[in-house]
């Protein structure tokens, strides 16, 4: 399979939160709401971390010194940055994200690239799986986000912007090519002012302009990053979605819909859960030494049972075996079960040098 149709294989997902400080501002304070809102500090030095979309209105924008977007929106309600709210409200959004795959990059606190070609909903269209995570975001946090999805990083991404605010949009591996060739490069993600500026001066201004130049050209003109303008150029980039969390762990759970009492039952709905996580495991050569079993009774209270193995479990059968034992331990059960969690953590990839960090949240 050559690297083109790899890449094309693939279902990326850009989720973008609306306006993320500014929103959570107003969704915490109601006053606030329907009013131009810029996060940031009015001080004459000051700069707006974020702006509501009624600010942005009036052309304020993050990065923009407070002096100019107040003189540009006289009624701004400037509010103080509240990072110790914003950053627990992210870790919300990204436990949502990997409810549906342990393959997040996050690239600040309002943003994340999702890779959901196999993910753990086995849900086979990327465009519901978008759908369905904003309607997450929404019912958790009370916050709108867009997104997008194509077959790579760099189109999900131009994507995103495309139906903002509380939209998402599909660039297709049929209309990708077409699409960079009509887009300003000065729009292009990680082509900033003084790349656009640059590339204007050698006659680049649309991608088709882009294409039109050669690798040799592009990597005598811009170093290390020709190849990579060369590659979008064509609706081409290879990147893959890099987790960065610490821990390691793949997961997956279940709520039922009558809570269950007895153990064989319980043993019976744990065996997908066992088998949803190692076929992703088995399909990305990641082997696991610790399962935990995750159980939420019907009062809500919820414990955890773990067990490390020596070497690595080296099948579900052994994973299911080890799970079952957990179980057993905390049966007779305190009071009947509402969820039950599987988790395999102590991760590693057997035919990667550099284990990626991969982490499901539950």
């Amino acid at each position: 399979m050559s690297e083109d149709v790899a890449t094309q294989t693939r279902k990326i997902i850009h989720v973008d939160m609306d306006a993320f400080y500014a929103s959570v501002e107003q969704r915490d304070n109601p006053e606030l709401r329907g009013k131009p809102v810029a996060v940031g500090s009015p001080a004459a030095r000051g700069v707006v971390a974020a702006a509501s979309y009624e600010a942005r209105v009036f052309g304020v924008r993050s990065a923009m010194p407070s002096v100019t977007a107040a003189r540009q929106c006289p009624d701004l309600v400037f509010v103080k940055p509240r990072f110790d709210v914003y950053r627990p409200v992210s870790m919300q959004i990204r436990s949502i994200f990997a409810e549906y795959t342990p393959l997040i990059e996050p690239l600040s606190l309002d943003e994340a690239y999702l890779d959901v070609t196999e993910n753990l909903k086995g849900v086979a269209i990327a465009t519901a799986i978008a759908t369905e995570i904003r309607a997450r975001i929404k019912a958790v946090t009370g916050l709108n986000a867009s997104a997008g999805i194509s077959y790579n990083k760099f189109l999900a991404k131009m994507a995103s912007d495309l139906n903002k605010p509380n939209g998402q949009a599909v660039i297709s591996p049929k209309n990708g090519p077409a699409f960079v060739e009509g887009l300003p490069v000065k729009k292009f993600h990680g082509v900033g002012p003084a790349t656009a500026r640059k590339m204007a001066a050698l006659g680049i201004e649309t991608g088709a302009d882009l294409k039109q130049k050669s690798m040799e050209f592009l990597t005598d003109h811009f170093c290390k990053s020709g190849p990579y303008f060369h590659g979008i150029a064509r609706g081409i980039d290879n990147r893959q979605v890099k987790p960065d969390r610490e821990r390691k762990s793949v997961g997956a759970e279940d709520t039922f819909a009558i809570d269950i009492a007895d153990l064989a039952e319980a043993k019976r709905e744990l065996a997908p859960l066992v088998a949803k996580v190692w076929r992703y495991c088995d399909s990305h050569d990641i082997s696991a030494k610790t399962v935990t079993v995750k159980i939420r009774f019907a009062d809500f209270q919820i414990i955890t049972r773990s067990r490390t193995v020596p070497t690595a479990f080296p099948d579900d059968n052994a994973i299911f075996t080890a799970a079952t034992t957990l179980l057993e331990a905390a049966y007779p059960f305190r009071k009947s079960v509402r969820l039950l969690g599987v988790t395999l953590s102590s991760l590693g990839r057997s035919n990667v040098p550099s284990p990626a960090q991969l982490e499901f949240l539950l």
